[in-house]
């Protein structure tokens, strides 16, 4: 029997039995871990208040064995809450559903329970702590966090020199299957010519430029949440379901 600690993010949870849940975290040392939570569902349950989603939490695990990913779940113990980022998600609307599509996507990022993330897990708390202060708009600060974690996962697009054969850009044409912008001796079937703004402000939010980013206008910021949500389901291989409740309100 093993004690674990370690600080995370709640990314969903399940109901279990009566009164217990399923938590999903991902944490900083051990990557994206589910544990069982006894009795969180109870109505006085203060324990389970700090296990919802968004939460930025200190856990305790038990665990059989000396690894915190075995054969069966562990038990979280205790958690102590380190940053309540639901408090300034979940009444917005807009910042919900860009925020849920985050932690959508930093579990489908994780497929391996266990396996440090450590990029993973800080560009998500970075991503939720904005979210919830409002200093960007939330569609804006979404499309930086796939497209940071893209970048932290091997498949960071280029929106400027030729992703084939390094012309430098500015470049016209933009190919999913390629990487990103591509010159005119290199474009693809399936490539499309995005305005020249466009691609600039997906290389802001790429580079953390929110001035250029804050500024832009919106038939550009709509044009590259498409080429941003076709770039993620390209090497994710199927779409985020949360994603498409986020295009509905853009």
């Amino acid at each position: 029997m093993s004690l674990f600690r370690d600080d995370g993010i709640v990314l969903r949870t399940q109901k279990l039995g009566e009164a217990d849940r399923i938590i999903t975290l991902l944490t900083r040392g051990h990557g994206r871990v589910r544990a069982v939570a006894r009795g969180v569902r109870r109505t006085k349950s203060k324990f389970g208040a700090r296990l919802e989603p968004f939460s930025h939490v200190d856990v305790q695990f038990f665990a059989r064995g000396s690894e915190l990913i075995g054969r069966g779940l562990p038990l979280c113990t205790q958690s102590e809450t380190i940053a309540p980022y639901g408090s300034g998600i979940v009444t917005d609307y807009s910042r919900y559903t860009a925020g849920t599509a985050m932690l959508e996507t930093a579990e489908r990022f994780t497929d391996h329970e266990g396996e440090p993330a450590v990029q993973q897990y800080l560009l998500l708390v970075g991503a939720l702590r904005t979210l919830a202060n409002g200093e960007h708009a939330p569609h804006l600060v979404l499309d930086a966090f796939l497209l940071r974690s893209l970048a932290v996962n091997g498949y960071a697009p280029t929106f400027s020199d030729c992703a084939r054969c390094g012309m430098p850009g500015p470049n016209r044409f933009f190919s999913v299957a390629s990487g990103g912008s591509v010159c005119v001796d290199c474009r693809v079937a399936g490539s499309v010519v995005p305005s020249p703004q466009t691609l600039e402000l997906l290389g802001a939010l790429l580079t953390g430029d929110w001035e250029t980013a804050d500024a832009c206008e919106a038939r550009y910021v709509r044009e590259g949440s498409g080429l941003v949500s076709a770039y993620l389901h390209w090497h994710l291989e199927r779409g985020l379901r949360s994603l498409r409740y986020v295009e509905k309100q853009a």
